[in-house]
């Protein structure tokens, strides 16, 4: 007399494909969730002031090198420090309640503590005033700023990505005067044109050995 019903037999293929597919869904699981895709893009921190770059770059026009103004001649794209804000608050919305703490930070002489948004691994060497005196807009590492009420990380800033860069920069060379302007296109829609004739002008050659990023 059997002990278990017969249709117990046919959880054995069942069993099978499952002791076979969790294990190799967890390490996809993990593989995908550690990666820099998952970990970086997307990030998106709570600022202590909210401040609008869709408002002040979008609908006013100001220049990305008014506030980061040191993303010409620097490794580092600057964090304005509260007297360059002061420049403009000092007159405009005086009493908005939006800027209590940044009143209060510039009355004790204390820097705004604004959260970093994009943030490479130490080990990784990066230089603004490389790219951006090169032809590299704003807008192919940062997406679209100006539609950004709160900034949020667009791309991944992998490795991976870098070096797709690298290998091929032309898809994302303009004109060094065009270098901030979100809403730039290229002449025609010739992006092949334009990122060629701007390759042979500054005579670009990214390295792609180790040394180019990791010093």
């Amino acid at each position: 007399m059997p002990r278990f019903p017969r249709w117990i037999n046919y959880l054995r293929p069942a069993l099978g494909i499952v002791l076979v597919t969790v294990p190799v869904y967890l390490v996809l699981l993990a593989w995908y969730g550690g990666s820099p895709k998952t970990l970086s893009a997307g990030y998106q921190p709570v600022q202590p002031i909210e401040y609008s770059h869709a408002m002040h770059v979008g609908q006013l026009g100001m220049d990305c090198r008014y506030c980061h103004n040191t993303v010409e001649r620097a490794a580092r794209a600057a964090v304005p420090p509260t007297q360059t804000c002061m420049n403009c608050h000092a007159t405009i919305r005086t009493t908005s309640n939006k800027l209590v703490l940044f009143r209060e930070d510039y009355a004790n002489g204390m820097p705004i503590p604004w959260q970093r948004v994009h943030n490479l691994p130490d080990y990784a060497y990066f230089n603004h005033s490389a790219h951006v005196t090169r032809g590299v807009g704003c807008y192919s590492c940062h997406g679209r700023i100006d539609t950004m009420d709160r900034v949020w990380q667009v791309q991944p800033l992998s490795m991976g990505w870098c070096l797709e860069c690298h290998r091929n920069p032309m898809p994302n060379l303009r004109p060094v005067v065009a270098v901030t302007q979100m809403n730039w296109v290229p002449p025609n829609g010739d992006q092949a044109a334009v990122g060629k004739m701007v390759r042979e002008q500054l005579q670009i050659n990214p390295p792609t050995d180790c040394t180019g990023c990791h010093r």
